[in-house]
């Protein structure tokens, strides 16, 4: 019995969000005001990492990409999947469009701390750094590999491309932030 509980508390964020979604969609504009402050940090904590230069406004398109497309979501309990993949879309492209990347340049480096986020789900000050300096591609495929821990056919599913493309760019991801940690 006592694995039913804990399979009960795990499923009620699922099942909280579902509900707000439900609603929202049925007009409760209230509901959908919970619902994006809700998904608030979440989106964020996904934006600051691929589009470290315009994380704001990353965050702004995909909280209004949710806003605009949820009448569109057919299964609410799948409302954090959809929201991953609408948020990294945005952010991609938001990052693409102001072409704020620059070459790895690892000054000032002093610890290698790895991709984990605190338990706020921010990423360590010098992490952020290092992933600033990637090329969104490899910002992109890093995030939702280590820090969400996609496998490699739900990253190609999210990103468009195939897993041979996503092993490439996690490849070189890997190795150039390795390169710019250690220097």
């Amino acid at each position: 019995m006592c694995g039913q509980g804990e399979d009960a508390s795990r499923a009620e964020p699922w099942e909280t969000a579902a509900a707000l979604v439900r609603a929202a969609q049925g007009g409760d504009a209230l509901a959908m005001d919970e619902l994006l402050v809700l998904v608030s940090p979440y989106v964020t904590r996904l934006c600051r990492p691929i589009a470290p230069h315009d994380a704001a406004d990353a965050v702004q398109e995909s909280l209004l990409a949710v806003f605009k497309g949820l009448r569109g979501l057919r299964d609410p309990v799948a409302f954090y999947a959809w929201v991953r993949t609408v948020t990294v879309r945005e952010a991609v492209r938001v990052a693409r469009r102001t072409g704020a990347e620059e070459p790895a340049d690892p000054a000032g480096l002093a610890r290698l701390g790895g991709l984990r986020a605190d338990a706020d789900g921010d990423l360590p000050a010098d992490v952020r750094d290092v992933l600033a300096r990637l090329p969104v591609r490899h910002r992109a495929v890093l995030v939702l590999r280590e820090l969400e821990g996609l496998d490699e056919a739900a990253v190609a599913d999210l990103l468009g491309v195939s897993q041979g493309t996503v092993k490439s760019r996690l490849h070189r991801a890997r190795s150039s932030f390795r390169k710019a940690w250690s220097r």
